[in-house]
């Protein structure tokens, strides 16, 4: 999984987590607060209760000074919220005494909003006032044995509990939204600076295999640092992997062609005999079948090398000036066109053997002039690297379709008069699938044949 992917999938997680732990918390400490708010309200009705009970257990009051010692003044104020009732239960006409705020309303009982009794004797609960206001509402039975039962009942205005506990909302709202935006922000950092170091194992890994660097270097935390030494050891592993094959072919290729040159000495020395010609035909076919291998296999293993990269333009500079030597005779006059800037991701041995053979094969075929050029192309799809067309154009005759396809088969030449075991386009082409690019034939603007060759870039 990419760093960022796991940086994303961190920090949406972390923000789910805290907005959950954030609202189960916030649902928790309001319905904390909203009991606790309630049970202040219910003492405040309670001491009212108990002064009325005591109220009416002393009759012996005179009435204009009795239920005086309440002390709230809203008991007075009609309608205001705040109500006390007594009504006499042991009578038909069931005498009821109220404050002045009732007015001419009557308070309703509890036991018949649900209310159970507590081992208190006392209700509490929610009802309808006289206004439609939501009172919370104690009521409690008393008995005065001869003197009569009695049924005292003290109600309060609830909008206190709901304001109370709204405004308990709003401050607890505001704060844990600042706290979440705290919280998101630290996990930002944590999750950013955190994972950095996959970060740099990410980009380092992309430096080794683009050829900018060589090993994973740099301090990592302790947990990361096992990773980044696996890492270290896989890529050592892998160049002793390919050294010890490189040293296997090479001494497969000696083995194989010593026998083989004993037996083209042998029967070379038997010219007149069709069987020793047999044989030097067959000889001939083995020794190319090998040396197709041979190069196939050392090909294959110089490419699983990582962090190979080579200037192309003083490579293709050098193999410019080695072919007008090399085909001076001739007077063949070899022009290139690189960009300065190209780089191939690969070895240079295996570019100056691909290019080499084009530019080898097109002198060959040239009339008077072989010209080269070198482009390095941008991604065309996301996730794609860069690629390296290098096209190589003579003024020969050119190819037809079946021609171009008859030299790219291994071993095929069109004329036996020229050099060359016919291995070079095949070579090519086997070389450059190995690095996932590819050759095309074509005809040049010039009237010869043109080779581009796709490989990798850097």
């Amino acid at each position: 999984m990419r760093a960022s992917s796991l940086a994303t999938r961190l920090f949406l997680s972390a923000t789910a987590w805290v907005v959950v732990i954030l609202v189960i918390t916030g649902f928790v400490l309001s319905s904390v607060y909203r009991n606790a708010t309630e049970r202040a309200f219910d003492r405040r009705l309670n001491l009212y209760l108990r002064t009325l009970v005591a109220e009416v257990a002393t009759p012996d009051e005179p009435p204009d000074r009795q239920f005086q010692s309440l002390g709230e003044p809203l008991f007075e104020l009609p309608l205001s919220g705040w109500y006390w009732q007594i009504t006499r239960t042991d009578t038909e006409k069931g005498d009821t005494r109220a404050s002045r705020s009732l007015w001419d309303k009557k308070l309703p009982k509890l036991d018949e909003h649900g209310a159970e009794l507590t081992a208190a004797g006392v209700r509490l609960g929610y009802v309808e006032g006289p206004e439609g206001q939501t009172l919370r509402m104690v009521e409690r039975p008393v008995d005065l044995g001869a003197d009569g039962r009695y049924l005292v009942s003290v109600a309060g205005d609830a909008t206190e509990i709901f304001d109370e506990t709204r405004s308990f909302d709003y401050y607890l709202g505001g704060t844990f939204a600042a706290l979440g935006i705290v919280l998101l922000l630290t996990t930002i950092f944590q999750v950013r600076f955190g994972l950095a170091p996959l970060k740099r194992i990410s980009e380092a890994i992309a430096d080794i295999r683009s050829g900018r660097a060589e090993r994973l270097e740099g301090d990592f935390p302790v947990e990361i640092a096992p990773l980044a030494r696996e890492t270290n050891a896989l890529i050592d592993a892998n160049r002793e992997i390919v050294e010890r094959a490189r040293t296997h072919v090479g001494n497969l290729a000696h083995a194989i062609k010593t026998p083989l040159s004993v037996i083209v000495n042998e029967a070379s020395s038997h010219a007149a005999d069709p069987f020793a010609d047999k044989v030097l035909e067959q000889a001939d076919v083995m020794r190319s079948q090998v040396a197709h291998h041979l190069e196939r296999a050392r090909i294959a293993a110089r490419v699983t090398i990582v962090a190979a990269v080579t200037d192309v333009a003083p490579t293709v500079e050098a193999l410019r000036r080695t072919m007008e030597k090399i085909h001076r005779d001739r007077g063949v006059i070899i022009e290139a066109k690189v960009d300065p800037n190209a780089r191939f991701r690969g070895e240079r041995q295996d570019l100056e053997e691909m290019v080499g053979n084009l530019v080898d094969n097109a002198c060959k075929w040239a009339a008077s002039r072989v010209f080269i050029e070198v482009l390095t192309e941008r991604p065309a799809a996301p996730g794609a690297g860069p690629m390296l067309r290098i096209i190589v154009d003579d003024d020969g005759r050119g190819l037809s379709a079946a021609e171009r396809a008859q030299v790219a088969r291994r071993g095929q030449r069109l004329d036996e008069s020229k050099p060359g075991s016919g291995l070079g386009l095949s070579i090519v082409i086997d070389l450059a699938s190995l690095y996932g690019g590819n050759l095309t034939l074509g005809d040049a603007p010039t009237g010869g044949l043109r080779a581009e060759l796709l490989l990798p870039a850097v």
